[in-house]
């Protein structure tokens, strides 16, 4: 089959190349699947650059990559089953997370498989599994997001934003996105009540606070973003990009619940799970019209470097996906 692999960590124009490979073997609990499209998220870069270092102690290899093919978030169609998996079938459309979605076909736990919906393309659906789950427990769990509330989404046009605005607004909750000029019309167009151009605008300067902060791009210190919540409000960091090679940004994450002890507000990191449960919550909200995935372009399989680097170089209106 046709994959995209690599055999070094490094960058995307560097290290990854199409090749072909062995199909993958599934076993008892898995689900092999036909890949027909696969959604590009910023966990890719991490994994492939082997970046921030402590990332490659957690188990994806310490000098080279564990296992040769990127991807994870996928939608397609299942060619086989374990012995004991019973949610799916063959034949059945499906989306969920796998391991190593650029190819022709992707081993997935039965845990982090569902039926894809119904009103989604192939290409729709992949984009949502890991951005849309992101943010929705980030919002629903971490967050406790409730109507009224005053919402603001730091990185409101990137793959988990564009999900976390619509999530927020099917809440209940008044949103206001953040993101550059050339982004403004997408975040509107998702519903927010409000948009921050933070090229020519601070979060704190309108002096509006807010009930939950979902931070997910930038690198904005804690004393800021307290400033922009309410005496009691919640901060959940989703991620940040430092460019730092062993934390990454992944410093505040550490210090946040250690200042929360401290002061009135609840200052958090997510910690996100991939389970079939949100992903069949997810595609209830996806059929009922609530959110709708906003995919900006899509690459053939054999471009994905071009696609991974034009995301992390925040060109990105919304979600890159691969076509396979």
């Amino acid at each position: 089959m046709r994959a995209i692999v690599q055999d070094e960590y490094g960058e995307a124009l560097d290290v990854l190349r199409l090749a072909e490979i062995g199909r993958p073997e599934i076993a008892d609990d898995e689900v092999l699947v036909r890949v027909h499209a696969a959604g590009v998220d910023r966990g890719v870069w991490h994994i492939m650059a082997g970046l921030p270092y402590p990332l490659r102690l957690a188990g994806y290899g310490v000098r080279t990559p564990k296992t040769r093919v990127r991807g994870a978030e996928f939608a397609g169609r299942v060619e086989a089953v374990g012995n004991d998996v019973t949610a799916v079938r063959p034949g059945d459309d499906v989306y969920g997370i796998a391991e190593g979605s650029f190819a022709e076909y992707a081993v997935v736990k039965q845990h982090k498989i569902a039926p894809k919906p119904k009103n989604l393309s192939y290409e729709q659906a992949a984009a949502a599994p890991i951005s849309a789950l992101t943010a929705l427990q980030g919002l629903r769990d971490s967050g406790r997001v409730q109507a009224g509330q005053h919402v603001l989404v730091i990185g409101a046009s990137g793959g988990v934003g564009t999900f976390a605005v619509q999530i927020a607004k099917a809440f209940g909750a008044e949103v206001t996105g953040v993101c550059r000029t050339a982004k403004l019309d997408l975040v509107r167009s998702l519903g927010a009540d409000h948009v921050i151009d933070y090229t020519r605008e601070d979060i704190t300067s309108r002096g509006q606070r807010y009930d939950v902060i979902l931070d997910i791009g930038g690198h904005r210190s804690l004393t800021h973003l307290r400033r922009a919540l309410t005496p009691h409000g919640t901060l959940v960091i989703v991620g940040s990009e430092t460019g730092g090679r062993w934390l990454g940004g992944f410093d505040r994450s550490l210090r946040a619940p250690v200042l929360s002890l401290f002061v009135g507000q609840n200052l958090r990191m997510l910690a996100s799970s991939e389970n079939a449960r949100d992903l069949v919550a997810l595609t209830e909200l996806v059929e009922s019209g609530t959110v709708t995935p906003a995919v900006e372009r899509t690459f053939p399989l054999s471009e994905t470097p071009a696609a991974i680097q034009h995301m992390v170089e925040g060109h990105a209106h919304g979600k890159i996906v691969i076509t396979v």
